[in-house]
């Protein structure tokens, strides 16, 4: 019998790439989105079903987990892959847009994962993936709102391996480092209030070094082959590596205190 994954945020980008391999690879896909007029791509794939998911919005979670078990009669798996970074300086951003980006990140996977936990605790199985980053393992200047989300999906994630263990549910977390995609474009909200004179030759310092970090991108592929991995991987393994330039930083934060990795980071950005 056909597995089936439903997957957050599968309009572009890590989750459009991450359904198309899934369904090269013989599942049934629940590709869920804000706006189902960008999955046109998606849905002439039989055995792919195309359906409205807002993390903002628990109707429309609802209603997706629902087509999706009317659709296939039970999902396996669930990618929480919805969400997006926002950069800048603290006291640049208004309240209202800090709360959004906590709502989509953190908030938002744990209402599309509550969605499914009865699902899974009924058949005494499934896998939940959750997209980390290495932003949530190590932190860099300007992203406090965006690493605080990412940090908070490791605790969350780490925590929950524990609980849903015992209904045969396995949590993983992929750490993907910088993805050639859209993430500098529309999944980036950048802010930055130029009336704050004293951060701009800062900003200005991390913005240009920043740039260097995508030089080194992983393709989308990359990162979706290492999450069909983490999907389909029956052991206790949690978190997984994705990317080169993830396993080299991963690998050097390892190595070093706290002071001595923070000083490379400084040293990196010209700071």
């Amino acid at each position: 019998m056909k597995k089936t994954i439903l997957i957050t945020g599968a309009s572009s980008g890590l989750g459009k790439e991450t359904a198309k391999m899934f369904f090269k690879k013989g599942w049934n896909v629940i590709a869920t989105m804000r706006n189902t007029e960008n999955g046109s791509e998606l849905s002439s794939l039989e055995g792919v079903l195309v359906t409205r998911l807002d993390v903002m919005d628990l109707d429309s979670i609802e209603n997706a987990v629902n087509a999706g078990i009317k659709r296939f009669g039970k999902i396996d798996a669930l990618l929480n892959n919805a969400g997006y970074g926002a950069y800048g300086p603290l006291e640049s951003f208004p309240r209202e847009k800090i709360i959004r980006q906590f709502n989509t990140n953190v908030i938002g996977l744990l209402d599309v994962t509550k969605a499914l936990l009865p699902h899974f605790r009924a058949n005494r199985s499934g896998v939940i993936i959750n997209i980390s980053s290495i932003g949530g393992k190590m932190a860099f200047p300007l992203g406090a709102l965006y690493h605080g989300t990412k940090f908070a999906v490791e605790g969350i994630s780490e925590s929950l391996s524990y609980e849903l263990a015992q209904f045969g549910v396995r949590v993983k977390i992929v750490e993907p480092g910088a993805i050639a995609t859209d993430f500098t474009g529309r999944s980036l909200d950048f802010s930055n209030d130029e009336a704050l004179t004293e951060y701009q030759p800062f900003v200005g310092k991390i913005m240009s070094a920043m740039q260097t970090l995508f030089q080194n991108a992983s393709s989308p592929d990359i990162i979706a082959d290492v999450i069909y991995k983490a999907a389909t991987d029956d052991t206790d393994q949690l978190r997984y590596t994705a990317g080169e330039d993830a396993i080299q930083m991963i690998t050097l934060h390892k190595q070093y205190d706290d002071p001595s990795f923070i000083n490379g980071i400084k040293s990196q950005f010209g700071i």
